[in-house]
């Protein structure tokens, strides 16, 4: 098993000038690693001004995208700006075949198989682009224990082992304990559980990583500060830093697996993609015996009704995936059924290796037949065994339980 090696204590961390006024370039300063891991990614973050990063991409030449795509050694923050520039856009083919690669090389050809099961619908934040968000009138419901039961036999009946426990923000409800317990009843049905619910304290994921889960995932929705509070104006969500702290709680907690994103269609996807990119680069450097994914969850209809304020291309999309994986030739990269059939049957060839199939995004989707509505409709709408059989027939394997205990 690959296992990154910590940092030397003479490690140069460069960081952007604040007070950098050119948008061609991004001037940085240096700091030691000693100091930068003393750091909390709100430090980092500060140092970041989104519109000169926002410029930076226009600014992109054919000659910095040649230079990203066949550098030798590890690529920077630098060249992953220059890969998800316009200015990429013609090397797409050429991105997509490193892209497969460097994949092949370091994941083989497998495609980790998971399972999102909703637990809950309840939610006290207001999101202007969530299907759960409190101030739309839909039919709530957590399930009990013996629904969790349930629900998680007829997800194992499909073959599933990794499973992504999901709930929206309710305190009241859905909190720790609740979770915890939700963790002993699923550590009963699957080797492998992740979950993604409100950010939390570190004692709390302390807590649910001691009763087995395996990796959080908690995406930011959107970097850019600003324009955050329009899409969460009520709720804790609405904490920009307290949500952008999360990865470091999790991280001090001691977890194999962060996962982070963006909702791909709140603000411009390249410059939220590199401050996600420059979250994951912090974070590595950390915590480095941590494993890491991306997701990639692009604006699907839903309860709220909200239109994308980017449309963001399936190009646009392959072209993000390929410059994740050329930047980092480590991190997980997910897509799940929010994605067409037809760009799913082609992701795990340039990227993606990991993937969900025959998901349900309301709370008892699989065994309960509720009344609660769903997060948001899916796109790819085959059941597992059906994707699984795509994969097989692109000569891929289709990896359901990746690990054995003795």
């Amino acid at each position: 098993m690959l296992v990154r090696q910590p940092f030397e204590k003479q490690f140069v961390v460069l960081l952007p000038r604040k007070d950098c006024k050119c948008s061609n370039k991004i001037y940085f300063c240096k700091t030691s690693a000693e100091k930068y891991f003393e750091m909390a990614f709100k430090s980092v973050f500060d140092q970041y001004n989104w519109n000169l990063v926002s410029e930076r991409f226009s600014a992109c030449t054919a000659q910095e995208v040649e230079q990203a795509l066949y550098k030798k050694g590890k690529r920077t923050l630098d060249d992953f700006a220059a890969l998800i520039s316009p200015a990429a856009a013609p090397y797409l083919e050429q991105m997509a075949q490193i892209s497969q690669e460097i994949t092949l090389r370091r994941f083989g050809n497998t495609v980790q198989m998971y399972a999102p099961a909703y637990l809950s619908n309840e939610c006290h934040n207001i999101c202007t682009y969530c299907g759960f968000s409190f101030d739309n009138k839909i039919a709530r419901l957590t399930l009990s224990e013996e629904q969790m039961h349930r629900e998680f036999e007829a997800i194992k009946t499909l073959g599933f082992d990794h499973i992504l426990l999901v709930t929206g923000e309710a305190n009241a409800t859905v909190h720790t304990e609740y979770f915890n317990k939700a963790i002993d009843i699923a550590n009963q049905y699957f080797s492998n559980i992740s979950i993604e619910v409100q950010p939390l304290e570190e004692e709390d994921y302390k807590s649910m990583h001691e009763h087995g889960a395996y990796a959080i995932l908690v995406y930011q929705e959107t970097y850019h500060q600003a324009n955050y509070p329009k899409y969460h104006p009520k709720g804790k969500k609405s904490n920009f830093y307290y949500r952008l702290d999360t990865p470091d709680r999790v991280g001090r907690a001691g977890f194999h697996k962060i996962g982070l994103g963006v909702l791909l269609g709140l603000e411009d996807w390249r410059t939220d993609s590199f401050f996600t990119a420059l979250h994951l680069d912090y974070l590595e450097k950390k915590y480095w015996q941590t494993k890491f994914s991306i997701s990639f969850p692009r604006i699907r209809p839903n309860e709220s009704c909200f239109e994308p304020n980017v449309h963001m291309s399936d190009k646009e999309l392959v072209q993000l995936m390929c410059a994740y994986r050329i930047f980092n030739e480590n991190v997980e990269l997910s897509i799940s059924t929010r994605e067409s059939a037809a760009f799913r049957d082609n992701a795990f060839k340039f990227g993606a290796t990991s993937m969900s199939a025959g998901s349900k995004t309301e709370p008892g989707g699989y065994a309960l037949n509720s009344e609660a509505l769903e997060q948001f409709t899916i796109d790819d709408q085959r059941t597992p065994q059906q994707f699984a059989r795509v994969i097989r027939n692109a000569g891929y394997e289709a990896v359901w339980k990746d690990w054995f205990q003795q």
